[in-house]
Parts: structure tokens; sequence; C-alpha cells
């Protein structure tokens, strides 16, 4: 079983993200069950703006990441909050992510049926759960199945504040609802392994 955690961080590496430290809640949790976990930090990839899974122009990274999605059963977007909605780097994923609703598999399948996919969101102002939701809805939208409760978050709340690295305050209920998140995916994805949805019917 293979995992992709895409990190939607407006920080370049080596820079730290607190976006990051709280996906690997569900890295950590994944690993421990034998899932091979791969990570992609976008901001560091030049993705060209665009809702086509070939390159848009000559260096466009997304055909890479493309192949990547492809070759993993379970899906995580993990995304900082920007005023009060995903980051914009979230959102030009979603966007390249927009063509494979029209890609399908030999069987005729859309190339996201039978794979799953969950969120982490991070922020220090509130807008968890909207974010939660945008990115939810346009996975399911390409096709991904979303378990029930394939989420976690830490935000501040109102008004600025300290950023997740920066506080203690909510950590334990943010690492227990990640631990939690990971083993749903899993095990939905172990469920559509063993019986995989079959092509719609036409």
């Amino acid at each position: 079983m293979k995992a992709l955690v895409v990190n939607c961080t407006l920080k370049k590496s080596p820079e730290t993200s607190n976006t990051e430290a709280l996906a690997h809640v569900v890295v950590d949790e994944l690993r421990m069950e034998g899932v091979e976990v791969d990570l992609v930090r976008a901001v560091d990839l030049d993705i060209a703006p665009g809702v086509t899974s070939e390159p848009v122009y000559e260096g466009d990274a997304w055909p890479g990441v493309h192949e990547r999605l492809l070759e993993s059963e379970i899906l995580v977007i993990a995304s900082p909050t920007w005023l009060g909605g995903p980051s914009s780097v979230a959102q030009r994923v979603l966007e390249r992510m927009d063509a494979m609703l029209s890609e399908t598999d030999d069987e005729g399948r859309p190339v996201a049926c039978n794979r799953v996919a969950g969120v982490v969101v991070t922020g220090n102002e509130d807008g968890a759960h909207h974010v939660i939701n945008e990115i939810t809805g346009g996975l399911e939208d390409i096709g991904y199945t979303i378990p029930g409760q394939a989420w976690t978050y830490w935000n501040q709340g109102p008004g600025p504040g300290p950023s997740f690295l920066d506080a203690e305050r909510g950590h334990d209920w943010s690492r227990s609802t990640g631990r939690a998140m990971a083993a749903n995916l899993l095990g939905v994805a172990r469920a559509l392994a063993a019986r995989p949805l079959g092509p719609p019917p036409q």
C-alpha cells in the first residue's frame, strides 16, 4: 500500500512547515502499519497553472506529481489556512488534478476510483472546517473516496496568534484525530483493494 502526502504550505524547503509537522502524525501512523509514504512539498516544484495532466511548458513538474498520484492508493492533502481558505498552492494542485475527471483506467473507471483521500489543516486563525470542506469536495468530484473523519486540524481560533509549533494548546486532540484519520484511510483503502468498485454503468 502506498500513500502520497502533498504539503501545500507556502514555505519552501528547508523552512519549517507547521503543516508538515502535523501531517507527520498521519505519516508516522501509516508507516507503522507498513504503508510506503511519499511526501511532496508542492511549493518546491515548478507547477504551472492549468487543468491538464500534460506539461504546460518545458520544466512543468506536474506530470511527475500526477504519476505519483496514480501510484498511490492513499492521498493526503495538507494545507495551511490563509484568509479562512486553503492556500493558493492547494488550489493550484486541485486545479491540475481536475484533469483526472476525464482520465480512466483500462476497465473504464475514473483513475481516482478505488483510492482514498483525507486532509490535514493548520492555521493560526479559524476556518479549518471550511478548508477541509473545500478540499474534500474537490477530491470527491475527482473520484476519490473520502472515509468518515479522514481529517485532522489545528488552529488558533479567531484572530492572530501562535502557529502549531509555537504552542501546545490542542496538540493532543490534533494528534489523536490524526492517528484516527490514518486508521480510517487505511481501513477503507484496504477494503477497496479487497473489493474494488467496478466501472460505472453505461
